[in-house]
């Protein structure tokens, strides 16, 4: 699958069909009085989102998306057919600008909410002129123009909690370890290319949505590496797994490495207006069967003191320690729901 998040298209709303001048003529009605029909609305250019699309790359490939104009009106009072509506169907996350201005037009964040640019309404035909004083107007309204506008649309997924992680942290991993997502993995940087989200069970009824977003580098803010493409579906989530690998083959240590991640983040806050780094993160020592006991407690202990927070030691590959992860994740999002619509 083609992923692309973020592209620019043309749309157009229909025109409005004119209104028709005609009168009526029939045998032994001689002076028959006006009854030219009404022109059709234009067609809508309506966007729409569903849980069926993960990606925008139909609107890449296609950059024209143009309503129908309403039909012309007729005699004997007819009025013009409308002009079919253009439905556009987008992911959930989508957020619609104006290209022209950069205003937020609107944003698609659950399933079925939609955005309408509306078709231009159908001229009055000549029946609706006639007065006291001019029986036999011979004039009708011309429909109204369609609106064609540069939409730019962007995608940022809908994510319960984000995976964070330099490359080969083992995000992928954990991701098909707790979920029914088949994210590739391979032993090299940058096997996850594109965002995967996965559906987190947790118990008999409750779930939640995990995503692996790919592995950062240094400079990812400024675009280094995949850059700040992906770190911007980051903001949906609620909070953060931190994946940080305990191979001891790494380049930089542990804390090294979970210091230069969340300096990522505050770049990232600080160039784009976000609080990336401000949300809460559970920090999570991946790889961890490949330390021995001493060596793990003391890397444990080293990232416990910098982060100030828990740490779990898991193992990915084999499976321990991982469902303490997804329970705390779980936990950290029952929190933040309950933050949410405790009163103020």
């Amino acid at each position: 699958m083609h992923f692309l998040d973020e592209t620019s298209i043309i749309v157009r709303s229909g025109a409005g069909g004119k209104g028709h001048v005609s009168f009526r003529r029939e045998k032994f009605v001689p002076d028959g009085g006006p009854n030219g029909g009404d022109g059709g609305h234009g067609g809508a250019v309506v966007f729409q989102a569903t849980a069926s699309r993960n990606t925008l790359v139909d609107y890449h490939r296609r950059r024209h998306w143009f309503a129908e104009d309403g039909e012309p009106g007729g005699r004997n009072q007819m009025s013009g057919a409308g002009g079919a509506d253009r439905r556009c169907l987008v992911p959930l996350g989508t957020l619609l600008f104006d290209d022209a201005t950069g205003d937020l037009l609107a944003d698609l964040d659950h399933e079925g909410a939609a955005w309408t640019l509306p078709g231009g309404r159908g001229g009055l035909g000549n029946q609706h002129f006639a007065t006291p004083t001019n029986q036999a107007p011979r004039k009708a309204q011309p429909g109204e123009p369609g609106v064609e506008m540069v939409v730019r649309l962007e995608l940022k997924l809908l994510a319960d909690v984000g995976l964070l992680g330099f490359p080969n942290a083992g995000k992928s991993t954990f991701l098909g370890r707790v979920s029914a997502a088949r994210p590739k993995v391979a032993d090299y940087p940058f096997t996850t290319l594109v965002p995967q989200l996965g559906v987190v069970r947790v118990g008999e009824e409750d779930s939640f949505v995990l995503a692996d977003i790919p592995g950062l580098v240094e400079g990812a803010a400024e675009g280094a590496g995949l850059g700040h493409r992906f770190l911007k579906h980051l903001e949906r989530c609620g909070g953060y797994l931190h994946l940080v690998s305990a191979d001891p083959n790494e380049d930089l240590d542990p804390v090294a490495r979970w210091r230069k991640l969340n300096g990522e983040l505050r770049a990232y806050d600080e160039a784009w207006g976000s609080d990336l780094f401000q949300r809460p993160q559970i920090v999570v020592l991946n790889k961890a069967d490949l330390l021995d006991a001493e060596a793990l407690e003391s890397v444990v202990g080293k990232l416990r003191k910098a982060s100030r927070s828990r740490v779990l030691p898991i193992s990915a590959r084999n499976g321990e320690g991982v469902a303490a992860a997804v329970a705390a994740a779980w936990e950290l999002l029952r929190s933040r729901r309950a933050h949410a619509v405790s009163p103020a």
